[in-house]
């Protein structure tokens, strides 16, 4: 094959459908491979079939490309929030939004699994995860704000609600685990209960 037609493909493939999703895929599998301190972004865009200028439209760092679905779901819980019956107590409220993410999750077990061993091997994925989460936390509380909560019971109900939700994550994404994320987030809303109610 000619050297214009390898270029030529490698240009078409820049311009191939779906490019976040193959930087996604190709990050997972370096780091995977290579681990996270050993892959840079040029690595990544590589294996995608994309270049580094293309990479940095998408993610802002190597860090990034793990946690490109987190607006997703920080609107996704946004709008159960705004959909919620107005007489509904705060945290009833959050319990019934993390409930409704369910269908996000389940397609993506597969990958949940791989990415969580990668962000739980190094501490500066660790790091950013609880960033995510603390955004998180802010976006529900801005939706209970707006439906009138007080600060208070807004900032509680959604750290609270947070917390409920990192503790299902990583239960659902344990290999052993069977159930649906909607059913592992309901158990461990029982779970809490029981505590507070103890």
């Amino acid at each position: 094959m000619s050297r214009g037609v390898i270029d030529y493909d490698r240009r078409m493939a820049r311009w191939e459908p779906d490019a976040r999703g193959r930087l996604e895929q190709a990050a997972l599998d370096l780091y995977d491979e290579r681990g996270y301190d050993d892959t840079t972004v040029a690595d990544i865009a590589e294996r995608a079939g994309l270049t580094k200028r293309t990479y940095f439209r998408y993610f802002a760092d190597k860090r990034e490309v793990l946690f490109g679905g987190s607006q997703q779901l920080a609107e996704l819980l946004v709008r159960a929030v705004q959909a919620a019956p107005p007489a509904a107590a705060p945290f009833d409220v959050v319990a019934a939004a993390l409930e409704a993410t369910g269908p996000m999750f389940e397609a993506r077990r597969p990958r949940a699994i791989r990415r969580q061993g990668i962000i739980a091997a190094n501490p500066e994925l660790q790091e950013r995860e609880l960033i995510k989460l603390a955004s998180l936390a802010r976006a529900i509380a801005g939706a209970l704000r707006d439906r009138d909560v007080p600060l208070a019971a807004a900032t509680l109900a959604a750290e609270t609600g947070v917390t409920v939700f990192k503790v299902a994550f990583e239960r659902w994404v344990d290999p052993a685990n069977d159930a649906s994320f909607a059913q592992v987030t309901h158990a461990t809303l029982a779970d809490l209960r029981a505590v507070t109610a103890a």
